[in-house]
């Protein structure tokens, strides 16, 4: 590692530090209802929104009802997601004339199965990308279905943490807000505005913004080079601040029309934690101790921290066999200038490591630099952080609502240690929320080992199909280690609806397309309706007075049990798999095997 790499790093944090408590109190004021000072601005098309959808935004819900209110939304939001996919042949802004006859050579058609991928992918929060966007989808595809659900799922997982808040902060009381409204709030005031602002930045800086068709241009070796262009920059933002991560080209932040100057890679890094971070301290504002949240804060950060000096220490240690004359026997003698494979030059092996960390610690999947080509300790970090149920800022409102059930967790079992009835932010934890949490953290897990498992050994999903001598067609560009890497990587990003993908895995096929879709929905509603049945369930309890038997939550001593608690149940749950992934990989490169 060097000196200005750990300072890039550093720089970074600070600057998250910075804006926690600013976002945290806005978001506080606005949940809460109270005036912003964006309220004489937008307040008026708040009113319009809930006039025109019938909307009342005083109305209070249940935990069921507002369980309902999202179901029933995620359901409307795949139904148009997945029709515009289909009819998008018929529809206007399709230069390319994706999904005609007229399409050209090498595109990717949107057969049913991988539009019903793509259509759980953008309702989950998810953005799993079977295909090449710039190969696949119209603009008219793009802005009305794709980005639309990027700011609508980005806004629905918020209502989800938001509710859960109210479950800690409330007392005696059977409700726990409006989805409706907050879903409205969300985008209103807290999305649209960033990504308006981010969106004229991106421009400045070079990325495009247009409804033209392709440029083919004249290279100076005398060939032709097809130049994409389209409404690129107004996506990017939702993109990055949503925590979506769905790339518009393949290539995704490591393009120069997505990320072209160290200046956006900063500020899309900084977009994909900032709600995430802020979040923990509304939680403490909300619970009145702001302490609650920066113990939450904290033990977030020293997770990241952890990830992202190991993923850079092992990548910047490159490879072992490989040295200034080729490929040699020097074991233990490190690559120098560490390994460069699969990252972009512009950004160099510190601001890789960062990026690939920070948009695995939360549910977002951009990338600028192929996690494939990372060595296999490095590659293990953006792996085990999705595995964690990206409670490391998370997605926006999942890794609160995450981390959230994950204290749920850990006070259990501090009070199992103490002898008494475990107590967070005042609420007794009870046998209702315990087995809602064991329920959340079982099932995606359970849906990851699974369907990895099935696909790692069953013909149609490993070959495509065979013949007499073996697979025809592979859908695996690696075997052994490597290839198990590859497909236990795709199955935890969708279970962790992040959507970034290890690489190395041709996903677009109706096993890969069907059984990721069914992964996607698990990893979100089965973490939400236990996260919301949760909420409720605290908002009808009172406030249990603090004594001295009551193990305090918002200092070093809950942070530590915090930590261990997510690490010891990741390890418990994955390690198996991991030691025939990534680890043992590890062991073969210092063998020289490559894959």
């Amino acid at each position: 590692m060097t000196l200005i790499g750990i300072v890039q790093i550093l720089v970074f944090f600070a600057i998250v530090v910075a804006i926690t408590k600013p976002v945290g109190s806005f978001m506080y004021r606005l949940f809460e209802g109270q005036r912003t000072f964006l309220h004489p601005v937008l307040g008026w098309l708040e009113r319009l929104v809930y006039r025109v959808s019938g909307i009342r935004g005083d109305e209070e819900q249940t935990w069921v009802r507002y369980a309902g209110s999202v179901i029933s939304f995620s359901i409307f939001s795949f139904l148009f997601v997945y029709l515009i996919q289909r009819l998008q042949g018929f529809l206007p802004l399709n230069p390319m004339h994706f999904s005609t006859p007229q399409a050209p050579a090498g595109a990717t058609p949107m057969t049913p199965d991988l539009a019903f991928n793509t259509a759980v992918s953008f309702m989950t929060n998810t953005n799993w990308q079977s295909y090449s966007a710039d190969t696949t989808l119209s603009y008219a595809t793009q802005m009305t279905a794709l980005a639309v659900q990027n700011f609508l799922s980005a806004a629905a997982g918020i209502a989800v943490a938001v509710a859960l808040i109210r479950g800690f902060a409330r007392r005696t009381t059977k409700t726990i807000g409006n989805f409706w409204a907050d879903v409205t709030r969300c985008t209103l005031y807290i999305l649209l505005p960033i990504c308006v602002l981010t969106t004229i930045f991106f421009v400045s800086q070079g990325e495009i913004q247009n409804l033209k068709g392709p440029v083919t241009a004249q290279t100076l070796e005398g060939t032709q080079q097809v130049i994409e262009q389209g409404p690129l920059a107004s996506q990017l933002s939702i993109k990055m601040l949503g925590t979506n991560g769905g790339g518009y080209f393949n290539a995704n932040s490591s393009h120069p029309y997505e990320n072209p100057t160290p200046a956006t890679n900063l500020l899309e890094m900084l977009l994909i934690f900032c709600l995430g971070a802020g979040l923990t301290y509304m939680f403490g504002k909300a619970v009145k101790d702001t302490r609650q949240g920066w113990a939450v804060f904290a033990a977030m950060s020293a997770l990241f921290f952890a990830g992202v000096l190991v993923c850079y220490w092992a990548e910047q240690k490159g490879n072992p066999i490989v040295t200034q004359m080729g490929v040699a026997q020097a074991y233990g003698k490190g690559q120098p200038g560490g390994n460069m494979e699969g990252k972009e030059v512009r950004f160099g092996i510190a601001q890789s490591t960062l990026f690939a960390t920070v948009t695995t610690d939360a549910s977002c999947g951009a990338i600028n630099g192929w996690h494939d080509s990372f060595t296999p300790l490095g590659g293990l970090v953006p792996l085990f952080n999705i595995q964690t149920d990206e409670v490391i800022f998370g997605g926006v409102g999942a890794g609160l609502y995450s981390m959230l059930i994950y204290a749920v967790i850990a006070v259990f079992i501090g009070g199992l240690m103490v002898g008494r009835t475990p107590e967070y932010v005042g609420k007794k934890i009870e046998g209702k929320e315990v087995k809602m949490a064991i329920i959340a953290v079982l099932a995606t897990s359970l849906s990851i080992l699974v369907l990895t498992a099935l696909s790692s050994v069953a013909p149609f999903a490993k070959g495509g199909y065979w013949n007499s001598t073996g697979p025809a067609v592979t859908n695996l560009s690696n075997n052994g280690a490597h290839g198990l890497s590859e497909i236990l990587y795709a199955y935890s990003s969708g279970a962790g609806n992040n959507g970034s993908a290890f690489g190395g895995l041709s996903a677009n096929t109706p096993w890969y397309n069907l059984t990721l879709g069914i992964d996607m929905l698990i990893g979100r509603f089965l973490f939400i309706i236990p996260a919301l049945a949760i909420a409720g369930s605290l908002a009808s309890k009172k406030l249990i007075p603090v004594t001295s038997g009551t193990l305090p939550t918002n200092g070093t001593l809950f942070v530590v049990l915090l930590i261990g608690t997510v690490i010891i149940v990741g390890a418990l749950t994955y390690f198996p798999v991991l030691s025939l992934g990534p680890i043992v990989e590890h062991f073969q490169m210092f063998n020289g095997k490559l894959f």
